[in-house]
C-alpha cells in the first residue's frame, strides 16, 4: 500500500520503462524507486509493448524509451507515440551521446535525452525534471551545434495521425499501396487517402519526396 487513498496523500506516479535489456529496465526502475516514493514501474521490451502499456492505463506520468530497441525505427517510434499519446511526456534514454541525435529527439517531441552512461542519480534527477515539466539535456552537450532537421519537418510530422505515420514508414520501406493496404488491413482507397493527406501535411508533391523526407526519421542519416 502506498497510502494514496489517505486524505492529503499524493497519488502514486506511473512510469513505463521501455528497453530491450532487462538489466537496464531493472537499474532504471531501482533508481526511480529510490528517488521517488510510491512510484509504479511498468516494463516493456519493445515499442509495441510500450504502446500496449500506454493503452491499458488511464494515466501514465512518464514514458522512458530506448531509442534503439525493436520497433522504434529511428525517430518514427517516438513520433508515433507522441501522436497517439500527446499528454504523456517521453524521455529518451540511449547509449549515444551525439548532440545532433539528442537535439533531433527533442525536436520530435521528447522531453529529455539521457545517456545511459550517466550515473543513476543523474538519470533519476533528469527524469524528475521531466515530471516537473522541464526539458532536460546533458549539461555538457554542445549547444552551439545547429539542427540537422530540414525546415520545420518535425512540426509537420507532429500533425500526422498515428495511422498516417505508419503509412509513411511503410512508404519509406518501398511498399506499394496494395502492400500497405494488406499490412494495415484497410482498402487501397484508404491508403491513397492517407498518402494524399501525408503529402499535404509534409508540404511535398510526390511519394518520392515524402520518402526522402521520411529518411530524417533515421538516427544516423
Amino acid at each position: 500500500m502506498t497510502g494514496a487513498g489517505k486524505a492529503g496523500a499524493e497519488p502514486a506516479l506511473t512510469i513505463i520503462i521501455a528497453d530491450d535489456h532487462p538489466l537496464v529496465r531493472e537499474a532504471l526502475g531501482q533508481a526511480l524507486r529510490q528517488a521517488m516514493s510510491g512510484v509504479i514501474i511498468v516494463g516493456a521490451s519493445d515499442l509495441d509493448g510500450a504502446r500496449a502499456a500506454l493503452d491499458e492505463r488511464d494515466s501514465v506520468d512518464l514514458l522512458i524509451l530506448d531509442l534503439d530497441m525493436p520497433g522504434m525505427d529511428g525517430f518514427a517510434g517516438l513520433a508515433a507515440v507522441r501522436a497517439s499519446h500527446p499528454a504523456v511526456p517521453v524521455a529518451i534514454v540511449s547509449s549515444t551521446r551525439e548532440p545532433a541525435v539528442m537535439r533531433r529527439a527533442i525536436e520530435f517531441g521528447a522531453a529529455a535525452f539521457v545517456p545511459k552512461s550517466a550515473a543513476l542519480d543523474t538519470i533519476a534527477s533528469a527524469l524528475q525534471s521531466v515530471l516537473d515539466g522541464e526539458v532536460w539535456l546533458p549539461p555538457d552537450m554542445d549547444g552551439s551545434e545547429e539542427s540537422t532537421m530540414p525546415d520545420d519537418f518535425a512540426r509537420r510530422v507532429s500533425e500526422l495521425t498515428p495511422q498516417q505515420l505508419r503509412v509513411l514508414q511503410l512508404l519509406s520501406q518501398g511498399k506499394l499501396n496494395k502492400q500497405i493496404a494488406h499490412e494495415l488491413s484497410v482498402g487501397e482507397a484508404t491508403v491513397k487517402a492517407h498518402v494524399t493527406a501525408i503529402l499535404k501535411k509534409l508540404g511535398v508533391r510526390s511519394r518520392t519526396q515524402a520518402v526522402i523526407a521520411a529518411r530524417h526519421f533515421s538516427i544516423h542519416n
